[in-house]
């Protein structure tokens, strides 16, 4: 008799004895309850299956793949440690870490259950400010947070706009080859349910734990008495980050020459960049065609530490790879 099985047996007799005269049917889904949901039973399950040769046949015909997601999420810790995802602050409480707050108050009515929160991304207000801030979000960040309107500034949207761009198409990326590789192994259902952390340690996957930093500023009320409070919320995602670079631009008179209008880095001015140039990389001649997850970048060809500007001729796509060995130096 299979060790499963007699398990199984061994646990379910009681079930059985007590069950007495009752159904053959219901016998039998209880064993087969106890045989799937059993802990011991699945370790066995799990432990048979990753010593299977079907299992280690497929680990070792995904075995490059693997090897090139470790490499891109190597890649992600790159880009998160070197990104920059800080702009503005606001001044409210900047000095209050310096006092101690404590409601002395002895009534049973205390409503102290909302605290006002002082931090360089949250900005306390009125109940008007907070309530405009979340019909005008880009006008009330700027005034309250110092995003002020010059070229300085708009260099420095830019910059953590593409930070978190380029931050987002590599965890994208990297999701699409786990999704890839879960696909092409198809384990059983129990072991991604279970087990899931040891199959990827099993086919040698490094899993990242990075997501996108969005930096997050708040507008907040709060009554006096704590009683009640309201919060707007904004977060530095892509579209937000490109409707303050707009807003900048139409703010800047510098940035409305055909110059400046056309030193905005978009999504769409990437993706037209990308479509431009076949999904491939200008140096090595890879393209998406030939490897379906293949992580693309856009690289000014003058750096803008140089006065490169975001423009179509100055762009251009390359793998992450080469624009990783590119850094900041221009090659001819």
């Amino acid at each position: 008799m299979p060790k499963p099985l007699f398990i199984a047996l061994l646990i379910a007799g009681p079930t059985a004895t007590i069950a007495g005269s009752g159904s053959f049917l219901l016998g039998l889904f209880v064993l087969l309850v106890v045989i799937v949901a059993n802990p011991i039973v699945r370790s066995i399950r799990k432990a048979r299956y990753f010593a299977s040769e079907h299992f280690t046949s497929l680990r070792a015909a995904v075995a490059s793949l693997v090897a090139e997601h470790n490499a891109v999420v190597g890649y992600v810790a790159e880009i998160r440690s070197q990104g920059s995802f800080e702009l503005g602050a606001s001044s409210t409480g900047q000095f209050a870490h310096l006092a101690t707050f404590q409601n002395d108050s002895s009534w049973n009515n205390r409503r102290d259950r909302n605290v006002a929160e002082y931090a360089p991304h949250v900005h306390n207000a009125s109940l008007q400010v907070v309530r405009n801030a979340s019909a005008e979000p880009i006008k009330y960040l700027m005034k309250y947070f110092s995003v002020r309107a010059d070229q300085d500034t708009l260099a420095d949207v830019q910059r953590v706009s593409g930070d978190i761009s380029r931050l987002e198409e590599a965890v994208m990326n990297v999701r699409g080859r786990e999704a890839d590789l879960m696909a092409r192994i198809a384990p059983p259902a129990f072991i991604q349910k279970h087990y899931s952390t040891e199959f990827w340690e099993q086919i040698g996957a490094h899993l990242s734990p990075i997501a996108v930093p969005y930096p997050q500023y708040k507008f907040q009320y709060t009554s006096a008495g704590g009683n009640s409070a309201q919060t707007t919320r904004i977060r530095l995602d892509t579209p937000t980050l490109e409707a303050l670079s707009s807003t900048l631009v139409d703010k800047i008179r510098w940035a409305k020459s055909a110059a400046g209008q056309r030193a905005l880095m978009t999504n769409g001015l990437r993706t037209f960049i990308k479509t431009r140039d076949n999904y491939a990389c200008q140096y090595c001649g890879i393209s998406v065609a030939a490897e379906p997850h293949l992580l693309l970048e856009i690289d000014h060809i003058l750096p803008v530490s140089r006065g490169g500007l975001s423009t179509p001729e100055n762009l251009q796509t390359l793998c992450w790879r080469c624009n990783r060995t590119k850094g900041a130096r221009v090659i001819a």
